[in-house]
């Protein structure tokens, strides 16, 4: 049986998690629960699609994570032309030395920012999956770990079809969560209207780290101790097999999409401050944890999948499913 945290640590974690998102709710106004959402998935180990309209703060939530945990930072503008080198890294040739030497890409950061994800092609698509997938990346029959902690933010307007490329089921699958962001309440936007044209810019200038890549590490870890019982975790295996079984639904959640649910539940309980899994942390995160695992079968639209369709046939037949009491 897992070992269930110290109950003083448990509250040292929850106040350094209180500090990150007090610190990126400074530049993301109004959202506390796409912020929190971002914590999750960093604690979890996972990785984050933000799928949502240009210009709701995308950018700014990544860059502010980055900088709130003292990480490295790299953006990728992921465009038609862009190459899986400029992403993994290349070997060049060292004519001093005689031999190849590694230039690593962009992937080498521990916040990723993969803007506008589904602009490139295919191909270039693919060079993310081993890094999400296992922390690495291979170039050339070498095999070179990335930094850690590792997450990649990766964003897609889903409003805009025109010169993207979908993003395959292999690549959703390696999304711990998706998200959307939203506008801003009408309060909100007057006060950002009010202010300085760059305060977005000086205030992340500004921003200051309140986490160590330490502090981000012991609470990866902690959260994987969080104990889930047995019947929690027969939940999560009827849920999932129920979506392979809906004729709504043409590809249901995989093994991998029930550890990625189950991970995220452990993340919920340990920002709320708990050492144990609660059938509400399942409730809370399935939506952002599966809906883009899953694949409409008839109501599919021009990209082969509708995620308000799947969100709402997942909440449908979560309601069928008994949840432990």
């Amino acid at each position: 049986m897992t070992t269930a945290l110290p109950r003083e640590r448990t509250t040292s974690f929850a106040e350094l998690i209180a500090a990150l998102e007090a610190n990126v709710a400074r530049l993301i106004r109004g959202k506390p629960e796409a912020i929190r959402h971002a914590v999750i998935a960093l604690i979890g180990r996972g990785h984050l699609l933000i799928e949502d309209v240009p210009g709701v703060g995308k950018t700014t939530l990544a860059r502010a994570l980055a900088t709130s945990i003292g990480g490295t930072f790299h953006r990728i503008q992921f465009t038609s032309d862009l190459l899986p080198s400029d992403i993994v890294g290349v070997s060049v040739l060292d004519q001093a030395a005689g031999q190849f030497a590694f230039h690593p890409g962009a992937i080498f950061a521990n916040l990723v920012l993969a803007d506008e994800i589904n602009r490139t092609t295919p191909r270039t698509q693919s060079a993310l999956l081993e890094a999400m997938s296992d922390g690495q990346v291979s170039v050339d029959g070498q095999t070179y770990p990335l930094d850690s902690p590792f997450m990649v933010i990766a964003t897609q307007n889903p409003a805009e079809h025109y010169g993207t490329y979908p993003l395959p089921e292999s690549q959703m699958d390696r999304f711990l969560l998706r998200i959307r962001i939203d506008y801003p309440s009408a309060e909100d936007e007057r006060r950002i209207l009010m202010e300085s044209p760059s305060r977005t810019g000086d205030a992340l200038a500004e921003l200051e780290p309140v986490l160590r890549i330490s502090d981000v590490r012991a609470l990866q870890d902690a959260a994987e101790r969080v104990h889930l019982e047995a019947d929690l975790a027969d939940y999560i295996v009827a849920v999932a097999r129920e979506t392979r079984r809906s004729p709504h639904l043409a590809l249901g959640v995989s093994p991998r999409g029930q550890l990625a649910w189950r991970n995220a539940a452990r993340a919920v309980a340990l920002v709320d401050g708990r050492d144990y899994v609660l059938p509400d942390d399942l409730k809370a995160i399935a939506v952002p944890s599966l809906a883009h695992r899953v694949v409409v079968a008839a109501q599919a639209d021009s990209q082969g999948r509708s995620s308000q369709d799947a969100e709402r046939i997942l909440l449908d037949l979560m309601d069928r499913v008994p949840a432990p009491a």
